[in-house]
């Protein structure tokens, strides 16, 4: 069974997490990892808000409740501006804490990917990772929406 945790964005802080949820229980988005796994969710939080001073302490009590992998969700990649720390993040947790690191968990809803791919906000080779695992069609954006 995967163990995971959530950071979310600061600025989404009244988030019920409903997308994320959905996303982990249908395995959709960055959670399409875990097709045909278990997976027990241990910690969702924010990051504190800028400069994301949570990150510096929440994954300790994550990796107490067991997890192994901290995802940063999809709002972190999907807000405007993005998070300015996301790089920072990916480098921090593993090196701190241990933990793997995986951007997104719900798929990109189509508003923001139409958005973003206007303002070619992801157009970089670095953002194109960073995406990767909720760059879903249409359909799913759709209905994320």
């Amino acid at each position: 069974m995967k163990k995971i945790g959530i950071i979310i964005c600061g600025r989404y802080h009244h988030c019920a997490g409903g997308k994320c949820l959905r996303a982990l229980r249908n395995r959709e988005g960055a959670f399409a990892l875990y097709r045909g796994e278990d997976v027990d969710l241990v910690g969702y939080t924010t990051c504190g808000g800028c400069p994301g001073g949570n990150v510096e302490y929440a994954p300790a009590e994550m990796k107490k409740n067991g997890a192994e992998i901290i995802h940063l969700a999809t709002g972190l990649v999907v807000g405007y501006p993005p998070c300015p720390r996301l790089q920072t993040f990916c480098e921090f947790i593993p090196e701190k804490f241990g933990l793997e690191v995986v951007i997104g968990t719900h798929p990109i809803p189509e508003n923001y990917y139409r958005t973003h791919r206007a303002l070619g906000t992801w157009q970089s080779s670095r953002w194109q990772k960073h995406i990767q695992h909720v760059l879903v069609d249409e359909t799913i954006r759709l209905a994320y929406d």
